[in-house]
């Protein structure tokens, strides 16, 4: 698990999870899920990678019902891994 406070290596591994995934090009940085074609599949990967990576969980009905952003997810992760990180 990553140290919570790392928030640099945080948005550098979302931002790779989420740009691979949803195979993001240049010029598409600040669309959302939904925007970038995002389905349900794509949201389950990239919920399991998340896990895999940072040792949190991130609901697949999350993303759906957030539509969010790459800054808005990474948001979402970092503060995931802070609070898994106090506890």
């Amino acid at each position: 698990m990553s140290d919570g406070n790392d928030l640099p290596e945080i948005r550098r591994k979302v931002t790779k999870i989420w740009t691979d995934v949803l195979a993001v090009v240049p010029g598409e940085e600040n669309a959302t899920f939904f925007e970038l074609n995002g389905e349900s599949i794509a949201a389950t990967r990239i919920a399991s990678r998340v896990d895999e990576e940072f040792g949190v969980w991130i609901e697949v009905a999350d993303i759906f019902e957030d539509d969010p952003t790459l800054e808005d997810f990474i948001a979402t992760v970092s503060s995931r891994v802070a609070s898994a990180s106090a506890a």
